[in-house]
């Protein structure tokens, strides 16, 4: 039997497979609404026989966005939004969806990628962003104001808040992105998070404030439901955020009552060097469930369906997130059940599709 195909047990959530659609920005809302592009974009992605699709990073506060196109979950506007994209999608498949819920902090007010991905200006749409500190990313001209502890405590209750709304709309999951410098990636890392109070310094300190928004999301929860981090499991950069301080946060992750780890790296630094090849980011997955025990996610240049399924099949990781290969090959998790003798769920609309040589493809 494939495991890659075999069935898994996330808190209360039964997934039919191990693999999961990572989230992916759409770079497609208004005004933090979901529109017409996220159903298309769900929609199709809810037909692939994944076991978990989870929804692109989406923002708790406006000033959380990374682009002022950024998908949002902090109105009741941006609900109802987000609610009629889940409910056309969920007309026609049955598959688990969950959120990532974000805040980009200083690497915010930047322009969508193929109009450059630069640092809008205030007079372009853009505003001013926030951080651990003052310092900015590297090529954004702009730098953060630094928060005080005020903001933070108003920033754990929004994700507080928009988590309570994703359980509203009947998200299956809620994964809170820490990683690609992102603001919690800012709190962890060394190198974005030079403050002088019980946020910044040590290693405890630098995981205080995710730490806390765990904690504030678990409160709102119900029990059983499933709640994790995206983490980027090194800077990629000497001397930053690195594997042994990733271990160290996962196990206080998990001893807080986190159910996964979705292990990424970089995004912190334009410093980074990254060895890209195919697996590249599997090593730090299967450290962290090594040292930790805690269920994980692994991430990086995933385009086969053997490597996925040795991926699995020997330990390294509990799951393969899939990103932009499942956006060039949508129907993925078909061709690899069809290559490893397994079976998946396809809409009855689409049975007639199944290759001869395949006969048994579709459960």
């Amino acid at each position: 039997m494939s495991q890659l195909f075999s069935p898994y047990q996330l808190g209360s959530l039964t997934l039919a497979n191990r693999i999961v659609i990572a989230p992916m920005c759409q770079y497609s809302a208004q005004e933090g609404c979901a529109t017409d592009w996220h159903t298309i974009h769900l929609g199709h992605l809810a037909l692939s026989g994944a076991g978990l699709l989870i929804i692109e990073a989406t923002a708790v506060e406006p000033d959380g966005r990374i682009s002022p196109f950024d998908l949002g979950l902090w109105s009741d506007e941006t609900e109802a939004a987000l609610g009629k994209a889940l409910d056309a999608t969920r007309r026609w498949s049955d598959m688990p969806i969950a959120i990532q819920l974000a805040h980009a902090g200083r690497k915010a007010s930047v322009a969508q990628p193929w109009k450059g991905g630069g640092q809008l200006g205030l007079d372009q749409g853009g505003w001013t962003v926030e951080g651990p500190s003052d310092l900015g990313f590297e090529t954004y001209p702009r730098p953060p104001r630094a928060l005080t502890q005020d903001d933070i405590a108003r920033l754990i209750e929004a994700f507080a808040v928009s988590a309570r709304r994703a359980v509203r709309l009947g998200f299956a999951a809620i994964e809170l992105h820490g990683a690609h410098g992102y603001l919690m990636h800012q709190f962890l890392s060394p190198f974005s998070n030079k403050r002088e109070d019980e946020y910044g310094g040590s290693l405890e300190n630098r995981m205080r404030f995710p730490l806390a928004v765990l904690d504030a999301v678990r409160a709102v929860v119900p029990a059983g439901y499933p709640v994790g981090f995206r983490i980027s499991g090194t800077d990629w950069v000497e001397g930053g955020w690195d594997i042994e301080q990733s271990i160290a946060f996962s196990a206080a992750a998990k001893a807080r009552g986190a159910d996964f780890i979705d292990m990424s790296g970089g995004g912190l630094s334009a410093k980074q060097k990254i060895p890209l090849g195919p697996s590249y980011q599997v090593p730090l997955a299967r450290a962290v469930k090594q040292a930790t025990g805690i269920t994980t996610m692994a991430v990086g240049l995933i385009t086969e369906a053997e490597q996925a399924e040795a991926i699995i099949g020997t330990g390294e990781a509990d799951f393969v997130a899939l990103a932009r290969g499942i956006l060039y090959n949508p129907r993925w998790p078909w061709h690899a059940a069809a290559q490893l003798g397994a079976t998946v769920k396809a809409p009855n609309q689409y049975l007639r599709s199944q290759p001869r040589q395949y006969s048994k493809l579709f459960a």
